[in-house]
């Protein structure tokens, strides 16, 4: 899964335009966007000075993710980082807050800058200035780690995870206990979890975790409901799973939308692929159905005998890693008189 951006500035582009999968998007009605833009603009002016001709160049974007958008996949987490990290790359910019300046697109974003397991920092500042994030760990700590991503629907959602949050800030009771007493013990509990490479104890916590944001979108008034039956099929089974092996072998947690992130290590990764696509039969061949690094799954494994469902309740499955965050795959380029390093091209 990743998100590519490539970018030209000049002073030869009339004007900041974005394609986000060959559809042109209004940078002046979009306020996130245009906000990250001016941040970096500013930027600019900090480190090359007030008089840059820099400031002034129009910028071109064209962005392509190869995963559903506005599906509850993070795909604005993976955009707005690829964004900023590119931006900040062509212009060279060094040493800015680029996970402050990402989150100002989108919140998550802020966390998609670094690579392996990263936290959000609240910060202590009222207005959340101080608000970016911090790696816990490189993406090299854990490689064991797979995640297998269920996807149910691909559609857009019908409530953003932005409007979702607005609401549930203003209307849940929920959120505020959460806020006060759940994430700060939990956050502390997951980070040594990951510290020590303790499975288990990571896997219950995002678990427990995912099901309470998911009762804090249900407290919400009116409530924002982004899970359906199948999501709720996928919970029971990975519950079913882990009692039948007697150990917590793999963990879900669902973003704002249904759509089901598995965790799960790389030693019972085919056993439970051969279990998964048994209980989510398809109609659609291997090729199409299962995405990513899939393993060969063994033939006719079900030590378990699950029951199979109704086929096709899943659109697609793709098995993934761990990221390591946006880099650069081009170089930059000239302009005609050689002073201008004005194209690059990022994935994240």
């Amino acid at each position: 899964m990743h998100t590519k951006t490539s970018i030209i500035a000049g002073p030869f582009i009339t004007e900041d335009c974005v394609w986000l999968n060959g559809q042109i998007m209004s940078i002046e009605r979009n306020e996130r966007l245009k906000k990250c833009f001016d941040l970096i603009r500013n930027l600019i002016k900090i480190q090359k000075g007030e008089n840059s001709q820099e400031v002034k160049w129009k910028i071109r974007v064209c962005s392509e993710n190869n995963f559903p958008t506005a599906a509850g996949l993070a795909s604005s987490a993976a955009g707005y980082a690829c964004l900023v990290y590119t931006l900040a790359n062509a212009f060279g910019l060094v040493n800015g807050d680029l996970p402050s300046i990402a989150r100002q697109g989108s919140g998550s974003a802020c966390r998609s800058i670094y690579g392996g397991f990263v936290q959000w920092t609240a910060g202590v500042d009222d207005q959340g200035y101080d608000s970016t994030a911090v790696q816990i760990a490189a993406d090299t700590h854990w490689p064991e780690m797979r995640i297998i991503i269920l996807v149910v629907n691909d559609s857009k959602k019908k409530t953003s995870s932005t409007v979702g949050m607005k609401q549930a800030v203003k209307t849940s009771e929920l959120l505020k206990y959460r806020i006060q007493k759940c994430v700060p013990e939990r956050t502390k509990e997951i980070i040594q979890a990951i510290t020590d490479k303790n499975f288990e104890k990571f896997a219950e916590i995002t678990m427990r975790d995912s099901n309470q944001f998911h009762a804090i979108c249900l407290d919400t008034y009116p409530p924002c409901v982004y899970l359906n039956q199948v999501s709720h099929e996928i919970i029971s089974f990975v519950h079913d799973y882990n009692e039948a092996t007697g150990q917590i072998k793999v963990s879900y947690t669902f973003y704002a939308g249904p759509n089901a992130f598995l965790f799960i290590q790389q030693i019972d990764l085919s056993l439970f692929m051969s279990e998964l696509v048994n209980v989510f039969p398809t109609m659609q061949p291997n090729s199409s159905y299962l995405r990513g690094i899939v393993s060969t799954l063994p033939n006719n494994v079900k030590p378990y005998g699950f029951k199979s469902k109704d086929k096709d309740l899943l659109k697609y499955i793709m098995v993934t890693k761990l990221g390591n965050g946006p880099k650069c795959v081009d170089d930059h380029l000239l302009n005609s008189d050689g002073t201008l390093k004005s194209k690059i091209e990022s994935t994240n």
